[in-house]
């Protein structure tokens, strides 16, 4: 991997969207829903979780943080929020909460290397934590290559974080880098949550209540192991979200799909796969077609949950 300085303050980030969840029970709605902890979500916490259908397919994924008492934001990939709002409203029924779109509200901004403390902010400050800086969350994310990283999420009105100014492209990669997916509309549906790893990086508490999709997401962690996986890699040439990829033993059959990508700086592009794993071993993978992009697999910068 060519030497990347990931370091500064990203323009605003377009492609995420906010959606605001107030009122007494809004937490207590959300713990029924997501797949994560919001009952106990503490001021200094986020938490990383998915909405899932009853099949327990992912249809959103989230970071959501809890900046006032009775009011949760959910920060999510802008694409799926108007459909991801609606399906959440389905089920308020008769809980005291409400749910608005509210990204036209708040801005989300991505930070990297000494950006973060330069805007009053830990980098070493473990994923998932909040600080509150007046009007401002600044979520601390997975790094990317060892570079600490975090969102900014303010009011509109709120000043800007400063810093050297980092490109949102290269922010993108470091997305992919940090090996955390992000769902979006291609891949709607597409995978339960340990198929992204979500139970390795704090989006799954399996000693939570029920959920849409609990049981299943439950039975796929619990008995036996589990057959599909994300992997970081690097493609030789352009890959989309919702490709499917293939193994080297098998032209016709897709052994995963891609699950988020970018432009990678020196050359080619970075993924994140969801595959089985039994494909790793064999190798050969291309993406779109058995004669597409060669993929190489790369280390996640994390343990897998199994593995620990």
């Amino acid at each position: 991997m060519t030497s990347v300085v990931l370091n500064g303050v990203t323009p605003a980030l377009s492609t995420l969207g906010v959606i605001r969840a107030e009122g007494p029970d809004a937490a207590s709605f959300l713990h029924g829903q997501l797949t994560q902890d919001f009952a106990l979500l503490g001021a200094g916490e986020a938490r990383l979780a998915a909405l899932c259908t009853a099949k327990g397919r992912m249809i959103a994924s989230f970071i959501g943080i809890k900046p006032q008492p009775e009011t949760i934001l959910l920060v999510c990939s802008k694409d799926i929020l108007a459909a991801t709002l609606k399906r959440l409203s389905m089920f308020v029924m008769r809980a005291k909460a409400k749910l608005t779109d509210a990204s036209a509200e708040f801005v989300v901004y991505g930070l990297a290397g000494t950006a973060i403390a330069g805007n009053g902010g830990d980098p070493s400050a473990a994923p998932g934590q909040r600080a509150v800086l007046t009007e401002v969350s600044l979520v601390s994310l997975y790094p990317s290559d060892g570079v600490p990283r975090a969102l900014w999420i303010a009011p509109v009105d709120n000043a800007a974080p400063t810093g050297d100014s980092l490109d949102t492209g290269l922010w993108q990669w470091s997305e992919v880098r940090s090996g955390i997916v992000t769902l979006t509309k291609p891949v709607v549906e597409a995978f339960v949550p340990q198929m992204l790893n979500y139970e390795s990086v704090g989006g799954v508490n399996f000693k939570k209540g029920c959920y849409p999709g609990q049981e299943i997401v439950a039975r796929s962690q619990f008995r036996g192991t589990l057959k599909r996986r994300a992997y970081l890699v690097q493609a030789d040439g352009a890959v989309a979200v919702g490709d499917e990829v293939f193994g080297g033993t098998d032209a016709e059959q897709s052994v995963g799909t891609v699950a988020q990508v970018a432009p990678a700086p020196g050359g080619g592009w970075s993924a994140l796969i969801s595959m089985q794993v039994a494909a790793l071993e064999a190798g050969g993978l291309r993406a779109g077609t058995a004669s597409g992009p060669a993929l190489t697999v790369e280390p996640l910068p994390y343990p897998l949950l199994e593995d620990i």
